[in-house]
């Protein structure tokens, strides 16, 4: 809030270099997605100088309550699809203070909502973590964790509301420097209350919680204090009770509620995932690992802390693949909204381009030139590690197809297309990758590699269908 916003909202110049244009929307999105992801990233980092077991306790209960968390506070942030794709679309039909307007509902919803959706997962979480994890030790440390994080699940939903508003008017910016300022604020508090300095208490893996939740609140003030700076607050109106609308939310969530089944649906298929890994190391517990890191030969929750440590560096990699899909969501929104569907097309096909190159390389670098580094980056047990390792490779390997398919995926939800989305989650996650890690990290054996060797078939599927949907061109029909 201490820098000056800008106030040259205008529609995007669509008929320059679309490279260029695809790059200036979404790098500051990138790097702003990036610093918010980074939260959970410090959160593996700080862990694994907690000393074993209680480093891997904690990296293997952090997977499930971002899970869980996202069950709730992503459900509900869904609300952004909505909001970014009718802005956009209304900013680009110079039709400003109907943009504001669907700002203001969107954000009144999502603070009557995420106080609801806190509540619920104050009931129903513990019960939950009760399916998820079988190990009691990996239980306490979730619970406490949650205790703290779900306080910040209405202000994770509220700044998505503004985050929509200000990446559909093409200022992709806004997000950055608030994600920068949380992230930094969450370093601090890390700290603090991990590892209890400057006098406060102990608190391990619960601290981090207690950090996350502060954090996202100072993300939110900054976003609101921006909106609220006197020529967005004369020009879009978006604190303007009068304009709250039964018909205009409706419309808000027809576009959503069907993202938000799709949020669900991947986090109950990854819920479904990481419950399958648990099995294993269930299974495994005569396997005692033996470690110069943890004496007295206590049993880590290896598969667990493994899978926790591969997602949290590929999410670095969706985090960027998802800014780069949500900037082609807004380029092909306010190219639609201009009467430009041939443009919108050609974004997508642009982002996609410039995503096979980019993450091209950063695949390269995650699976094959820099993935013993990264991973002894953030974890200190040799059997997480070597537990890792090849999943990782796998994975790393993979970064290009998964940018195309999560810019794609965007890019339909910008065009209004969020049902098709919808069916396509539900279908790969409950008939293709949970089936399918079952049969073959359990049934047959393979362990942790055969685990994720179903993520990678659920990948190749949902890339190939959202190639062959966007490809069709139907979605060039859709009126918001």
């Amino acid at each position: 809030m201490a820098l000056p916003p800008s106030t040259s909202a205008a529609p995007l110049d669509l008929s320059g270099s679309k490279p260029r244009i695809v790059l200036k929307l979404a790098l500051p999105t990138v790097l702003a997605m990036l610093a918010q992801s980074a939260v959970n990233e410090v959160d593996i980092i700080f862990f694994a100088a907690l000393g074993c077991p209680g480093s891997s306790y904690a990296q293997a209960a952090l997977l499930p309550c971002l899970l869980l968390l996202w069950m709730f506070g992503g459900s509900l942030s869904a609300i952004s699809v909505g909001t970014q794709a009718l802005g956009a679309r209304r900013f680009a039909e110079g039709r400003n203070a109907e943009a504001g307007t669907v700002l203001a509902n969107s954000w009144t919803f999502s603070v009557v909502a995420g106080i609801a959706f806190t509540l619920l997962g104050y009931v129903t979480i513990p019960l939950a973590l009760g399916v998820l994890v079988q190990s009691p030790e990996v239980r306490e440390v979730a619970s406490g964790y949650l205790n703290w994080r779900l306080l910040g699940i209405t202000s994770m939903a509220v700044t998505f509301s503004f985050k929509a508003f200000f990446d559909g008017i093409g200022k992709t910016h806004v997000h950055m420097i608030a994600s920068v300022a949380m992230n930094v604020v969450n370093v601090a508090l890390c700290i603090i209350f991990i590892f209890g300095k400057l006098g406060a208490p102990r608190m391990g893996m619960a601290g981090a919680g207690l950090a996350g939740a502060v954090s996202s609140w100072v993300g939110l003030f900054i976003m609101a204090g921006w909106a609220a700076h006197r020529e967005y607050r004369k020009r879009f109106e978006p604190f303007n009770f009068k304009g709250l609308s039964r018909d205009l939310l409706g419309k808000i969530l027809k576009l959503s509620v069907p993202s938000a089944v799709a949020t669900i649906a991947v986090m109950s298929g990854f819920m479904l995932f990481a419950m399958i890994v648990s099995r294993l190391d269930a299974m495994m517990h005569t396997h005692l690992v033996q470690t110069g890191d943890c004496p007295g030969g206590k049993r880590e929750a290896v598969n667990g802390a493994a899978t926790t440590v591969i997602v949290g560096v590929l999410k670095l990699t969706f985090t960027a693949c998802l800014a780069f899909g949500t900037s082609t969501a807004t380029l092909v929104s306010q190219s639609l909204g201009a009467g430009k569907a041939d443009e919108a097309e050609k974004f997508g096909w642009t982002s996609v381009k410039l995503g096979l190159v980019i993450f091209g390389v950063v695949g390269l670098l995650e699976g094959v030139i820099l993935t013993n580094p990264i991973l002894h980056l953030v974890t200190k047990s040799h059997a997480v590690f070597h537990a890792a390792q090849m999943p990782m490779r796998m994975m790393g390997l993979a970064t290009p197809l998964i940018a195309v398919g999560m810019i794609l995926t965007q890019a339909l939800f910008g065009a209004g297309n969020t049902r098709f989305v919808m069916i396509v989650e539900l279908v790969l996650h409950f008939c293709c990758l949970v089936p399918l890690a079952w049969l073959l990290g359990i049934t047959l054996g393979f362990g942790l590699v055969g685990i994720w060797s179903a993520a990678l078939v659920y990948v190749l599927l949902l890339t190939a269908v959202m190639v062959w949907k966007f490809r069709s061109g139907d979605w060039k029909t859709i009126q918001l």
